[in-house]
């Protein structure tokens, strides 16, 4: 009997053995992490260029300091905690957050993980003398990024690290390791970051390192990642921010003939070098409070009514469906007028044609377009038919969906359909949705879909999928970047559209886009806007043939298009085609940069979004507290000051009706001196004048003048005459 149990023991055990040996991943890590450390050897990050070879980010060293927790020995916390300037407590709770597997996922306490990361190289130095000492804690190196620029910031994006997400997404990454949280850091994270490299290391039965386990072999070197070169020009990026200064909108100007994107501006915006370091969580959280959100991307994030610049895809789909040709007049009697409707417009020649309505900005000749084709029968048979075509119009040109840019987010806009209406309306008619055709209503856009029309536009009817890269060094750019997109017009329509853009610019409502250099062609757009001043906008291109650059300039409460929009899109295209800016325009550009919009009342919405109140001084006197000794004190010391500013101001007081009496009673005595020798003139002038009488003796009082020939008269009456 004993010898049987002694019999099922011994197999028990051995079979426990062999499980722990064979099977169990536990004693396998065990084992592995006893007899080998793997060192991560992390690559450097690709760096990024502008079009120009202009060096945007690059990398520098930085340091972190790693731990792996079942080789900590006999730690002397309190050398420690000195030696890296933290106290005990923070000491602690960094310990008990790694070990944390719900906000650590990957925690094992065989493998190294983070527990302070960047140390400078000062706090390097220091360490390292003493790293000796502090056994299970050693130092990784690795790159962060670093900016030549303080533009840019929106479309760069930037480099944190991984969270737990993160790394259940994807197990390239490990706790500490960082990746791509926003911009062009984001989109193309898996070009940039490269691949790490590994060295497998032998330790002795103490954990001590002996060397490259089989001199190297299983070792892996790390591939840097690749190099970006952005669409993007530096210069013409540095003007744009500038001349946004003070203002709420955006900038974006597209190559025409490749859609690579040569600017892209969102006002306010922030210095990428900000975010550098470890002071980055704590300027996200600041700039996430302002109420202005400095961290939208505004460019491809912000929708906005696009006013008078849709008018051009409205002439575009009304010629291509029959509605107008290019000869067409319709009138303006300072707006469209139906029964009771009226839709204002600014004076100026009616009837009239296409070209000079797009050149004026008619209101009327827009409203009346899409009313005709909307309310035409022949050809559509329902309302919700007729919609649908112009739907399919507006999405041809790239509304209402997202583009495809190659950032991490993307705004799609709104083009209503006719499924919209119907929800929105029991019955509707023309009337109901007559400011579409003039940009209003319901139809928003983002910055870069204006800037993307302007672009198809110069390229008579086609446009490519917008994009910030350029090219991936060693790689190449998505076949979806480089996509050719036609509209549902053809290309002869759209010469009458460029006509009227010129138009605009020669002698309509983009004056101010007009130069000596080159032909641009440009509309204007005022978007009314229900919660303050009008929106500012203004979509064009340079030159008319062979087009370098599109662009859209927004301004939010800009009020008119030619306010803002118009001289901002001029500057811009003038620094693009010709490198640089004229005296006069570098004038114009500075006065436009000190050019500031007040956005208080939105600020004050904001923050009540937010649950603030704009800032207010605190009284120096005011109680912070409710602690009566406290009170008390608050209360004697304001008392006290009450006192003496009482007391000051009486001595203030007296001391200026003191100097008010001496300076009454010198101004008397020069008016009593000055009225004694008028009257001692006046005296002689009467002697001499008198005639051969006797004449009235004078009184002694100096009060009085008497005359032979004149009544006696007080003197002080006579000088207040």
């Amino acid at each position: 009997m004993i010898g049987s149990i002694a019999f099922v023991i011994v197999v028990a055990y051995i079979l426990r053995l062999a499980y722990l040996q064979l099977l169990s991943s536990d004693f396998k890590a065990s084992a592995d992490n006893n007899a080998f450390h793997n060192n991560i050897i992390y690559p450097s990050r690709g760096n990024i260029y502008d079009r120009n070879g202009e060096l945007l980010v690059f990398n520098q060293p930085a340091y972190d300091l790693m731990v792996t927790m079942r080789e900590i020995e006999d730690l002397d916390t309190l050398d420690f905690c000195k030696t890296l300037k933290m106290t005990r407590k923070q000491f602690d709770d960094r310990m008990a957050l790694i070990k944390n597997t719900s906000k650590n996922p990957g925690y094992s306490s065989y493998t190294q993980q983070l527990f302070m990361n960047q140390i400078s190289s000062v706090e390097y130095s220091v360490l390292q003398e003493k790293l000796f000492r502090f056994r299970g804690f050693s130092v990784r190196k690795r790159n962060i990024r670093q900016y030549a620029y303080p533009n840019l910031a929106h479309v760069l994006g930037d480099v944190a690290e991984v969270s737990p997400y993160d790394i259940e997404k994807d197990d390239y990454y490990m706790a500490g390791d960082y990746m791509g949280k926003q911009g062009v850091e984001r989109s193309y994270e898996k070009d940039l970051r490269g691949e790490k490299g590994v060295e497998v290391l032998l330790r002795d039965a103490r954990g001590r390192i002996q060397g490259h386990y089989q001199n190297g072999a299983f070792d892996r070197k790390p591939k840097p990642g690749k190099d970006l070169t952005l669409s993007i020009d530096i210069k013409l990026q540095a003007l744009g921010e500038r001349l946004m200064e003070g203002k709420l909108g955006a900038i974006v100007a597209i190559e025409p003939k490749t859609g690579e994107i040569l600017c892209m501006v969102s006002s306010p915006t922030y210095d990428p070098r900000l975010l550098e370091g470890k002071e980055r969580g704590k300027k996200m959280v600041e700039m996430g409070q302002d109420p202005l959100k400095p961290l939208l991307n505004r460019a491809v994030l912000g929708t906005y009514p696009p006013g008078s610049t849709f008018k051009t895809s409205q002439a575009l789909t009304f010629m291509q469906e029959g509605v107008i040709t290019y000869k067409t007049a319709y009138p303006c009697s300072r707006g469209f007028r139906f029964g009771r409707m009226k839709v204002g417009c600014h004076g100026h020649g009616s009837p009239l044609p296409l070209i000079p309505a797009i050149a004026t900005s008619c209101n009327g000749y827009f409203c009346w377009g899409l009313y005709h084709m909307l309310n035409d029968r022949q050809k559509y048979h329902t309302i919700q038919d007729a919609m649908t075509t112009w739907k399919d119009y507006m999405v041809s040109m790239g509304f209402g969906y997202k583009l495809g840019v190659d950032l991490p987010s993307e705004s799609r806009g709104l083009i209503p359909n006719a499924q919209f209406y119907d929800k929105a309306f029991k019955t509707w008619s023309p009337l109901s949705v007559i400011s579409i055709s003039i940009g209003q209503g319901e139809v928003l856009l983002t910055p870069l879909q204006i800037a993307n029309l302007g672009a198809t536009i110069a390229n008579r009817g086609y446009y490519i999928t917008p994009h910030v890269v350029k090219k991936v060094k060693g790689g190449a750019l998505a076949d979806s970047l480089l996509q050719k997109h036609k509209t549902k017009v053809a290309k002869e329509y759209y010469g009458y559209v460029v006509e009227g853009m010129r138009k605009a610019v020669l002698g309509g409502t983009c004056k101010g886009a007009r130069n000596p250099w080159f032909d641009t062609c440009g509309k204007t757009g005022t978007a009314q806007n229900p919660h303050g001043q009008d929106h500012s906008a203004f979509m064009g291109f340079a030159p008319k043939d062979n087009p370098q650059i599109a662009i859209c300039v927004y301004v939010e409460n800009g009020k008119w298009g030619a306010t803002y929009g118009v001289p901002i899109g001029a500057l811009m295209m003038e620094q693009y085609i010709n490198g640089k800016l004229s005296p006069a325009s570098e004038r114009k550009a500075t006065a436009f940069q000190h050019r500031h919009i007040s956005y208080a009342s939105l600020i004050k919405k904001e923050l009540k979004k937010m649950g603030k109140e704009l800032p207010v001084v605190e009284k120096k006197d005011s109680a912070k507290t409710k602690d009566p000794k406290e009170l008390k004190k608050l209360e004697e010391e304001a008392k006290k000051k009450a006192e003496a500013a009482k007391k000051a101001a009486e001595e203030a007081k007296k001391k200026a009706a003191e100097e008010a009496k001496k300076k009454a009673e010198e101004e008397a005595k020069k008016k009593a001196e000055a009225a004694k020798k008028a009257a001692e003139e006046k005296k002689r002038n009467a002697v001499q004048n008198a005639p051969t009488t006797t004449p009235v003796p004078v009184s002694n009082d100096s009060s009085v003048v008497v005359d032979s020939l004149n009544a006696v008269e007080p003197q002080s009456q006579k000088m207040r005459e």
